[in-house]
């Protein structure tokens, strides 16, 4: 880690040597890899101080982390996660809560909260994260990020700490588009069906209308520039049944898997979870079978409803969050009722397995705010073109 963290990003782990290829595609960049990754000569703690505890050292890089070393970049630490990766808030009560490099008042927002941090205060290039719920997606859009929540299973998660394995995406963060193209070349590879050099761009409405009213003229301003580039959206439905019905069924598939990751060793050791992850564990322990399955068929129909609405060339352009990032001194309750917001928003990319890109185009009163873009499976390599394509008429960083 560097000697000099005033973002608190990284994990004050004693430095061990982790070499990389001296040259390669990513020659002159270094990141950060949240600390839920494995990575030789480091411990990986999870965020907990039990799971750090029984880690031990390892002896081997996770295979995502690998390939970026092999690309020439250089490792630059371990980034603070939230506790077992499950929040979105970015406020660890044992490690501390990492400082948003675009909004220090603001929270950074989790569960990938040290990875933004760090790209934000310019301590790396890039940065891995994981995003189950929305934990690249969150803090990108709170830090002024690009960050990619890919097609699931798109980039590997081997050698890296579960907590909802059906939800749990690899993705990562830069501060422009050029540097994001060039780690999404490594990671990706080719789309297997990309899109059209003119895809369909659509409106969900159900989405803007959930947005907060102080950002909605900014926002809206920021997606006319969008479609200057890209074309006129059309507006499409994508809720089924309900927000309300899609939030819980999301909730309830996440907290029973996560309890099936952590619950045991929560039961056996009885560690002191922090505020917000102890309530949603005990919460998650409780979810019944019955919930499971209403949710499991509810999934596989939405999955069939907007695979059939983006086909192969529809792109969905939305607000990435409710709102800017809450101030840190906010209360839990308040958190906790932005989290449950945002995951309405959030829940359409992790249900349908798609992926989702959001991009900093959004302020006010200084302060960020992402829109997204979200496609069909594995059109993760033609967003970050078109994060490229708007870049290049001075829309994006």
């Amino acid at each position: 880690m560097p000697l000099h963290d005033p973002a608190h990003a990284f994990v004050p782990y004693p430095e061990a040597e982790v070499p990389r290829a001296a040259s390669g595609p990513l020659s002159g960049l270094n990141f950060g890899v949240k600390d839920l990754f494995d990575v030789a000569g480091y411990p990986t703690g999870g965020g907990s101080p039990i799971v750090l505890a029984m880690s031990g050292i390892k002896t081997g890089h996770a295979p995502t982390v690998a390939r970026l070393l092999d690309a020439g970049a250089a490792f630059a630490g371990k980034t603070v996660t939230d506790e077992f990766a499950f929040s979105m808030n970015g406020n660890n009560a044992h490690f501390g809560a990492p400082i948003n490099g675009a909004a220090s008042d603001r929270i950074s927002g989790g569960s990938s909260s040290g990875s933004a941090a760090a790209v934000s205060n310019r301590m790396c290039d890039f940065a891995l994260g994981t995003d189950t719920g929305g934990s690249v997606r969150a803090p990108a859009s709170h830090c002024a990020l690009l960050g990619l929540r890919p097609t699931h299973g798109r980039i590997s998660l081997a050698r890296v700490l579960d907590l909802a394995p059906s939800f749990d995406t690899c993705g990562f963060f830069a501060r422009d588009a050029s540097t994001f193209a060039r780690v999404a070349e490594v990671l990706l590879g080719d789309d297997p069906q990309p899109l059209p050099a003119a895809p369909r761009l659509l409106w969900p409405s159900e989405v803007w209308a959930l947005l907060a009213p102080e950002v909605a003229q900014e926002a809206g301003a920021a997606a006319e520039r969008v479609q200057a580039v890209l074309g006129r959206s059309a507006p499409v439905a994508v809720v089924r049944d309900s927000f309300e019905a899609m939030f819980w069924h999301f909730r309830h598939l996440q907290g029973r898997e996560a309890w099936m990751t952590d619950g045991p060793l929560i039961e056996r050791y009885a560690p002191p979870l922090g505020p917000g992850v102890a309530e949603r564990f005990a919460w998650s322990r409780q979810v019944s079978d019955a919930k499971v399955a209403e949710a499991r068929a509810f999934r596989e129909a939405y999955d069939a409803q907007i695979t059939d609405l983006l086909g192969h060339d529809g792109v969905l352009l939305m607000p990435t969050m409710p709102d800017v990032a809450p101030l840190r001194a906010a209360d839990e309750a308040s958190l906790e009722d932005y989290r449950n917001r945002a995951t309405r928003m959030l829940c359409i990319a992790g249900l349908a397995r798609l992926p989702q890109l959001s991009l900093p185009l959004v302020w006010r009163d200084g302060v960020p705010m992402g829109l997204s873009l979200v496609g069909p499976r594995g059109s993760d390599r033609s967003l970050v073109a078109l994060a490229e394509r708007l870049a290049a008429a001075g829309v994006c960083p």
